[in-house]
């Protein structure tokens, strides 16, 4: 200790002085962090375009964005009626202009009334203005055919992401093997994988099958809780429905390695172990497992029952990230909120099983994410807990009051009466058809290429085609990740001029393609990119390898998945 002591103070003599806050003295939990979607890539892909900017010569002009799904960066068109309200009430002179429909005036003026000051630059009560809260209640209760909502259930928040960390915050406890555990799904959105990490949680995955066309299976939930049991506390159950994002991702061995990662024909010239139940099962064991009627990205609601039966018996709080509600596009398939299906089931489910569910105005027909609008409702949580919940807001102040009246258009748009719902309704179901269409389009241009193979796209903004690698490939990239075009576990993928993360996002071996509506040219682009970057790399059937190298032996080849964001 005098040694030390005597060392820092030769050190200041001398002028030098080491820093407090280093990489090996900060917070562990946060080194411990991962959210690729944001990651290492995406900065190095501000780097390439800063150095565009400065003239500095590339083999490319752009960097075309595809490391997350923000619909308007890609092109798509904000809804008029949306954005003439919040012009308004950002700037109340216009309230006088000819310019802007009476209905938008009157939604403008409601919203100002109830904001403090009359201004939406005035801070407002943590949990959300009021009037807002009773308007998303009165959302809820027409989306799930008169069950009753109750505003004070209702939360605001900076998007989803903040509501979905507020509730986790509230779960996790404990330390060693009674550490807090939370089920996610595999492939997962890295919000719950990141926020665990941070908060000292015990990440406890399930896996979705792809065979099955993604399916949820309760079977599934009920291995990964028995296996999770022996190290720590599960308490929390987490469904994303439709799923965000759809894919497979390598379970641990023995069990075989997951799907992959697919280079695809888009553009006209290019070439074309388990846990056993002891005893007899419990009931919601011995039901059919949740296979939909059609692909497994938007849940049955058959599928529902049986995951909240799990939950009850089980006795875990569900978070049901219901985010991409708007999004669901393959004919029989109908969205079910996790809500209405427990409140039908009845008793004993109805007034006792714990729920969160979660919205946004980022996704759906709107495509807003940066004005970071957002709610949670619970329902059956406990009162002192609640308010526990309301002062952990209130820490952070308040959602972003733009933000929140947006939120009050997306959950009450205009009425059929109104001068501006013909336009609205013509714009929200043009970027709808739009994403379908493209939904479509990623499924066929995929399963027509030699090698590939992707489930339709039932739901939410994803898909994951299948492609084989031979293992020599695999480890080529895994030595140039970051550098070219590169696919590693747990590491990460880019090509020269494409931001597109892979590794700790949805799952090891992922790529993310963004392809809202109007963003036909970068969706266009990034798949000539992606194919001609790998091209040359070796299909299941063709044993090839890269120049100078030894070619994988027949059925050696690896599977990896890769998301594509439609």
């Amino acid at each position: 200790m005098a040694s030390s002591t005597g060392d820092q103070s030769q050190a200041v003599r001398n002028g030098l002085r080491t820093k407090v806050l280093t990489l090996h003295s900060m917070n562990p939990r946060v080194r411990r962090v991962e959210y690729a979607v944001r990651g290492p890539i995406v900065q190095r892909a501000l780097e390439l375009e800063q150095e565009l900017r400065q003239g500095v010569k590339k083999p490319f002009t752009e960097v075309i964005r595809a490391n997350i799904g923000d619909a308007q960066a890609m092109g798509q068109r904000p809804i008029t009626f949306l954005r003439q309200v919040l012009a308004l009430c950002v700037n109340p002179d216009l309230l006088t202009s000819p310019s802007f429909p009476d209905d938008a005036k009157k939604r403008a003026e409601r919203i100002l009334q109830a904001c403090g000051g009359h201004s939406l630059g005035a801070y407002s009560v943590s949990s959300g203005i009021q009037l807002i809260r009773e308007d998303v209640a009165k959302y809820i209760e027409r989306r799930d055919g008169g069950i009753p909502a109750d505003p004070n259930n209702v939360f605001l928040s900076t998007g989803a992401s903040d509501a979905i960390v507020t509730v986790l915050k509230l779960l996790v406890a404990g330390e060693g093997h009674t550490r807090t555990g939370v089920l996610i799904p595999i492939p997962q959105y890295p919000l719950y994988s990141a926020t665990l990490a941070e908060l000292g949680a015990v990440q406890v995955d399930y896996y979705l099958d792809e065979e099955r066309a993604w399916a949820l299976d309760v079977s599934e939930l009920h291995r990964a809780l028995c296996q999770a049991r022996g190290h720590c506390h599960p308490r929390a159950l987490c469904v994303i429905n439709p799923g965000n994002p759809t894919g497979a991702f390598p379970p641990p061995h023995p069990t075989p390695p997951a799907p992959l990662c697919a280079l695809a024909q888009a553009v006209p010239g290019l070439p074309s172990p388990g846990c056993p139940v002891e005893g007899s099962a419990p009931p919601w064991l011995t039901q059919p497992c949740c296979l939909p009627h059609t692909p497994g990205q938007v849940q049955t609601r058959e599928c529902i029952e049986a995951v909240i039966r799990f939950a009850f018996e089980e006795r875990l709080f569900l978070l049901a990230d219901e985010v991409y509600q708007d999004n669901v596009y393959a004919a029989g398939s109908q969205f079910h909120s996790f809500k209405k299906v427990l409140m039908e089931m009845g008793p004993p489910y109805a007034g006792q099983q714990e729920l969160a569910s979660f919205h946004s105005t980022s996704k759906g027909y709107m495509g807003e994410c940066g004005f970071r609008g957002g709610y949670v409702e619970v329902v059956n949580m406990d009162a002192e807990v609640q308010q526990q919940m309301l002062k952990l807001m209130s820490v952070r102040l308040c959602p972003p009051v733009p933000g929140q009246a947006l939120l009050d258009l997306v959950v009450s748009p205009p009425a059929p009466t109104d001068p501006s719902f013909a336009q609205f309704q013509a714009e929200r179901q043009a970027v709808l058809v739009e994403l379908a269409a493209k939904a479509k389009l990623t499924e066929q241009v995929f399963n027509e290429a030699p090698g590939i193979s992707c489930n339709p796209v039932q739901g939410a903004m994803y898909s994951f085609p299948r492609v084989q690698l031979p293992p020599r490939a695999v480890e080529c990239a895994q030595v140039r990740r970051g550098r070219g075009c590169g696919v590693g576990s747990g590491g990460q993928a880019s090509l020269p001029d494409d931001c597109l993360f892979t590794g700790a996002g949805p799952g090891p071996r992922h790529v993310l393609l963004p392809a809202p509506p109007g963003g036909d040219r970068h969706l266009r682009g990034a798949w000539e990119r992606l194919w001609a970057a790998g091209r040359h790399l070796p299909l299941p059937d063709d044993h090839s390898a890269p120049l100078g190298e030894t070619a994988a032996a027949a059925g050696e080849a690896e599977q990896i998945s890769c998301q594509i964001h439609p």
